[in-house]
């Protein structure tokens, strides 16, 4: 889709539902029966036709920082280049090390890091979920804990989206199986902060939900 091979900043290519909006279309036309979202990439309004069919249990929802040398984000250096391609990690960045530069970047997982093994960049910002799930956790050299540094609403979550008439008895037996309470709701929560702020994905907001006594 655009979202995925728009090498332009998201606020350019429309950012709300750049990722999610071919995929949604593709579903409505029935040349699929599920599409499979970042969650954190969904937009926060219902759609007509769709529905949330089942968000699996959620992964590491922290960003983790990938930078030369073993660095962390206290040990980088004045003037170090530091690249992203959100908004909300730049304005994090830009608070918590104003001596830094955020570079906005776009790409694929490897080529992100390959700026920092290039040289070009002293580090990169990426998901730790999505590091986990393509095996480059040894890239991080931090992992920025959610008390300081609140990630997006539903980042390390997946949403499996469906048409919203129900499918057949083991589509939905399926969806059933992978569907985790307690997942949907914590992200079910940070959504509502987004659709109450009316902030899409080209605003810097971060939301995370905290659970006691999880089930």
């Amino acid at each position: 889709t655009q979202g995925d091979t728009s090498r332009a900043s998201l606020a350019t290519i429309g950012g709300t539902g750049v990722f999610a909006a071919a995929l949604r279309e593709a579903l409505l036309a029935g040349e699929c029966d599920l599409v499979v979202h970042s969650l954190k990439d969904l937009p926060t309004a219902d759609h007509p036709g769709l529905r949330l069919g089942a968000v699996p249990k959620r992964a590491d929802a922290r960003d983790a920082l990938c930078a030369r040398d073993g660095l962390t984000l206290a040990t980088l250096p004045e003037g170090a280049r530091v690249g992203t391609g959100s908004p909300r990690r730049i304005a994090q960045l830009r608070a918590a090390r104003p001596d830094v530069v955020a570079v906005d970047i776009r790409g694929n997982v490897d080529t992100r890091l390959g700026k920092v093994a290039s040289g070009e960049l002293d580090a990169v910002i990426l998901a730790a979920a999505g590091l986990g799930r393509l095996g480059r956790g040894d890239a991080v050299t931090e992992l920025l804990e959610l008390s300081d540094w609140p990630t997006a609403p539903g980042q390390g979550a997946l949403a499996l989206e469906v048409r919203r008439e129900r499918g057949d008895r083991d589509l939905e037996r399926g969806l059933d199986a992978v569907d985790h309470a307690v997942s949907r709701a914590m992200v079910f929560a940070e959504r509502l902060v987004l659709a109450g702020l009316e902030a899409g994905c080209s605003a810097p907001v971060g939301a995370t939900a905290f659970m006691e006594d999880e089930l």
